[in-house]
C-alpha cells in the first residue's frame, strides 16, 4: 500500500560551483521536480518504511554553462531520487 502523504526534510544541500544568490531558485526547482517525481515514480523503498536517512548521496552531475536555476535544480532532484534507491 503505498502511503497518500509524505514528510521530506532536507536540512542541507551541498552545492558546489553555483552562485550562492542562485540557492533559493535551485532549491525550489529541486523541491519541484522531486515532488513530481515522488507522485510519478512512487516513494524509494528505503523511505516507503519510514524512518530517518542520516545522508543521500546524490552524486556528481554536469551542467552546462550558463544553465538557468530551474535547469540545475531538476538535475540535483533527479540525483537526490537516485540516491534515495541506493
Amino acid at each position: 500500500m503505498k502511503p497518500k502523504n509524505i514528510e521530506l526534510h532536507i536540512e542541507e544541500l551541498v552545492l558546489h560551483g553555483f552562485s550562492p544568490g542562485d540557492r533559493h531558485h535551485i532549491g525550489e526547482a529541486m523541491e519541484h521536480e522531486l515532488a513530481r517525481m515522488l507522485a510519478d515514480r512512487g516513494v524509494p523503498e528505503s523511505l516507503a518504511q519510514g524512518g530517518e536517512i542520516a545522508s543521500v548521496d546524490g552524486g556528481a552531475f554536469e551542467v552546462a554553462p550558463g544553465s538557468r536555476a530551474e535547469v540545475v535544480g531538476a538535475q540535483v532532484a533527479k540525483a537526490v531520487y537516485g540516491g534515495l534507491g541506493r
